[in-house]
């Protein structure tokens, strides 16, 4: 009598299934701290301290005990709940109750939390160009 119907038909007033991010596959962890450049495809946590470059076709997450300091950080999807001092390039921009920026940023989605700090100028574009180099095979190891 009260049998849920498992094959219901879709509303025509559905949101529109949002692009999938790739997940995390990389940690920088609290206490450590790194000096470099940070690309690829993966998604990236930093909890420690990372200062130099980031160009991620994946997301990056800035956790509370984050630090990041960047001329520019380039990725699919930034979630910030720690520091970031830099120009954010991004297709979607979430800075949490913790996190502060500090540099401009553009964006094609923005989302904050109650809390959150911005100091910069934000541009909306309706698609952003992240400037990324197209995937390309790595090249083959050779033989030993």
């Amino acid at each position: 009598m009260f049998k849920r119907n498992s094959t219901a038909a879709p509303s025509p007033f559905s949101a529109p299934a949002v692009q999938a991010v790739e997940r995390i596959s990389s940690v920088l962890g609290p206490g450590l701290i790194w000096e470099g450049k940070i690309s690829g495809a993966g998604g990236v946590r930093i909890e420690g301290t990372f200062e130099g470059q980031i160009s991620l076709k994946g997301m990056l997450v800035v956790g509370e005990s984050g630090r990041v300091t960047c001329e520019n950080v380039r990725a699919a999807a930034v979630i910030i709940a720690g520091a970031v001092k830099g120009n954010i390039v991004t297709q979607k921009l979430e800075i949490r109750a913790t996190g502060r920026v500090w540099g401009d940023v553009v964006t094609a989605s923005f989302v904050t939390e109650d809390g959150a700090f911005l100091r910069g100028q934000m541009r909306m574009e309706d698609q952003v160009d992240l400037g990324l180099a197209p995937d390309t095979d790595p090249a083959p190891l050779p033989d030993s």
